[in-house]
């Protein structure tokens, strides 16, 4: 891991080039998508207004919920890049894909779909260009208070057109750590014994239920470091890209196919922190069990 990358390579690129687009335009077109598609799931039936389980379906296990919202928003973000980049490929959450050999795109159309359904205003919508397996350009929108996060390859990241910067503590016992927890009871389990341990060596942790909002908060300072296993690539492919250029240390699984880094943090660990506590703090999680959760 080293400070505004990952050390698997799927947010830096080593392509030597933007084949396909610059990143700054391909940041501009995904701030665009997701503008559209948070207006249009603004437009749609509230869940938590009406009947909680109209239009509601379960995946991998009864909690893991997915939304008529969540295929209502997905479908128009592919009608949206089909107009404005054609011939490009689109990966996403409900209707799947695969990346192809140039510029793709991946989509989350609602990241944080329980606090959706509950009428909880953290969730997200997340868009990322990636070429070769790794982020170059992506944004994420938080359709409730409308604040729109961004960034490109060496350009930067933002909030709402602000720069964003990385916490600079140093001091892990006052870290403010955010993390998350699998649908699969049995390894919610193990994840909840993890973070106990971890709680007498950090200031707190937060749980807010979407991977793309916890690596924005990391980007903009307001928590120090994230963890969490078992998030998928449109989990964390445009935020994991803010997190980096923000100056946060950011380690992820890898895209699909790709070998996750061999560091014992698990192989599906999703790890972004501040720079000044990134090596002991992951020494503690190592500590309490993050290669066998």
């Amino acid at each position: 891991m080293h400070a505004g990358g990952d050390a698997s390579g799927d947010v830096e690129s080593t392509s030597g080039g933007n084949r396909d687009g610059d990143a700054a335009t391909l940041r501009a077109v995904a701030e665009q998508v997701v503008q559209e598609a948070a207006e249009h799931l603004r437009g749609l039936p509230r869940p938590w207004e009406g009947d909680p389980a109209d239009g509601v379906d379960t995946k991998s296990t009864p909690t893991d919920v997915v939304t008529a919202s969540d295929h209502s928003v997905e479908e128009l973000v592919r009608d949206l890049l089909a107009r404005l980049r054609p011939g490009e490929d689109v990966v996403g959450e409900e209707a799947g894909g695969k990346a192809g050999s140039g510029t793709s795109w991946v989509v989350d159309p609602i990241d944080g779909t329980v606090n959706f359904l509950y009428g909880l205003p953290w969730y997200a919508i997340s868009l990322a260009a990636v070429r070769d397996g790794r982020s170059i350009a992506g944004a994420v929108i938080e359709p409730e208070s409308g604040r729109l996060w961004s960034a490109a390859l060496g350009g930067g990241a933002t909030c709402d057109g602000r720069p964003l910067r990385a916490s600079r503590q140093t001091d892990v016992t006052l870290s403010l750590l955010g993390t998350g927890f699998s649908y699969r009871p049995e390894r919610r389990l193990r994840q909840a014994a993890m973070v106990a341990g971890l709680l007498g060596h950090v200031r707190d942790v937060r749980r807010t239920g979407s991977a793309a909002l916890d690596l924005c908060a990391v980007a903009a300072g307001w928590t120090d470091a994230y963890l969490e296993h078992g998030c998928n690539w449109w989990d964390w492919a445009a935020a994991a890209l803010i997190a980096a250029e923000a100056g946060a240390v950011v380690r992820t699984p890898g895209a699909p196919g790709t070998p996750p880094p061999a560091d014992g943090l698990g192989d599906d660990a999703l790890y972004a922190a501040a720079p000044g506590i990134v090596a002991e703090l992951a020494e503690l999680v190592r500590s309490y069990g993050a290669n066998t959760v």
